[in-house]
């Protein structure tokens, strides 16, 4: 396997886990919190997708799905486009509610994005540096590497949120 097959199989078991978190749920479950200032399930998976499209189109200096491909649009949030989720007030997080099927089907469009974009790179381009902001400079992938490490953490935390909301 090559480091793109490794990273392509990782990424695309993403949306069963998301889909695992949402599947059965109302609007008004996926906005449960188990505390005040505690994150959604619905916030989690759209955070998540957001995270993930933000950075990947940056990688592949491209567009993102969201603005791109009209989820902004179907999602219709109460915040600026380019909000990714990241900093949010627990208020804020309040205010991401979606229907789960529309929650797993972006993730599901950026995962795809993703696989487009990991399917073009060579073995060679994953020590192209991305970043070098930072000491030693960040490589492609090493970037990828962050990205699907907040990517997984994000979706088992919407999967612990539901084992909460399922045994309330």
């Amino acid at each position: 396997m090559t480091p793109s097959d490794v990273l392509i199989e990782a990424f695309d078991r993403l949306p069963a886990i998301a889909a695992a978190a949402a599947d059965g749920l109302s609007v008004d479950d996926l906005a449960w919190r188990p505390d005040a200032e505690a994150n959604t399930i619905a916030w989690l998976v759209w955070h998540t997708a957001r995270g993930q499209d933000v950075q990947i189109a940056d990688l592949a200096a491209s567009h993102q799905v969201w603005t791109a491909d009209g989820w902004a649009d179907r999602f219709a949030l109460p915040f600026d486009d380019a909000e990714m989720g990241y900093g949010q007030s627990p208020a804020e997080v309040g205010e991401v509610q979606a229907e789960p099927r529309l929650l797993v089907a972006y993730l599901e469009a950026v995962t795809l994005r993703t696989r487009g974009y990991l399917e073009g790179l060579d073995a060679a381009s994953y020590t192209d540096v991305v970043d070098d902001a930072w000491d030693p400079p960040v490589t492609a992938g090493s970037r990828l590497v962050s990205i699907l490490g907040d990517c997984t953490q994000h979706l088992g935390q919407a999967s612990y949120v539901r084992g909460l909301l399922d045994r309330r």
